[in-house]
């Protein structure tokens, strides 16, 4: 039996952090045969985009989604796919650190009590904007444990990643496995 994930999120983002699968899900079947890009116009981005972002931020967004979607490419072994951009791994890797470079660290010192060993503290102070933003969490998703479950939904016609929750796992979202039950039933009763 094929399980899918949760569905996700279609709706405005309320300002919460959002993640490489958020951005790369920008991009996705339409539901007619062809690739729907949730940030082609500006009204699309800003839609997308948390509340109060500059849509002068489109390009530099759409670039790290272009070097995230081909690292999720090569980390999935999807290469080939129509919907990802044509950068080579290394391309995708140099656009994602400028982008990531972009952030600025702070140091600080937390003493509270003189008799306890004081504590070094490293925050972001105040990141270059959502491109950074989106740029540092693909690094830490790809450096990261979660990096071994990205799969590549094999639906007929989708271009999504997710990251599979559990063994059986097999598609991004329900529609994508009937979509994938439907086409072997064509297949076998042609």
């Amino acid at each position: 039996m094929e399980t899918t994930g949760a569905e996700p999120e279609t709706t405005q983002r309320t300002g919460a952090a959002l993640s490489p699968l958020d951005l790369t899900g920008t991009v996705h079947h339409d539901g007619h045969g062809g690739v729907a890009d949730e940030l082609a116009t500006v009204t699309g981005f800003l839609a997308w985009a948390p509340p109060g972002t500059p849509g002068g931020l489109r390009d530099e967004v759409i670039d790290v989604r272009r070097a995230v979607r081909t690292l999720f490419a090569y980390a999935t072994g999807r290469e080939d796919s129509r919907a990802d951009p044509s950068l080579s791994r290394a391309q995708a890797l140099d656009l994602l650190n400028h982008y990531a470079g972009r952030e600025r660290v702070t140091v600080r010192l937390d003493w509270a009590d003189p008799d306890a060993t004081p504590l070094l503290g490293l925050t972001a102070a105040d990141p270059s904007g959502l491109p950074t933003q989106l740029a540092c969490s693909a690094v830490e998703f790809l450096a990261g444990p979660q990096r071994e479950r990205l799969r590549a939904c094999p639906a007929p016609r989708c271009v999504r990643y997710f990251v599979q929750d559990h063994g059986r796992q097999t598609y991004c979202k329900t529609s994508c496995a009937n979509r994938a039950r439907a086409a072997r039933h064509y297949a076998r009763n042609r």
